[in-house]
């Protein structure tokens, strides 16, 4: 309920603004949409990362699970 009652408020403010202040602000708000990457994979480069991880099971070139929890929690 806070939400909606402050973006009431800011779209209220936002109205009341010279049209040359909209202008800037939207032109703001679309740079920083387009500005977010998201970077993506391959179908291909999936497959190929799955097959490297097949092949290490295989060949015995693994670790326990609890080393690699404990590398994700800290970031190593």
């Amino acid at each position: 309920m806070k939400t909606s009652v402050a973006m009431e408020n800011l779209w209220l403010y936002l109205q009341s603004l010279p049209k040359s202040n909209k202008k800037w602000l939207s032109e703001k708000l679309q740079e920083d949409l387009h500005s977010e990457k998201t970077e993506y994979i391959s179908k291909e480069e999936v497959l190929a990362g799955i097959d490297a991880g097949l092949k290490d099971v295989v060949a015995g070139r693994t670790r326990p699970a609890e080393e690699f929890l404990e590398e994700l929690r800290h970031g190593l």
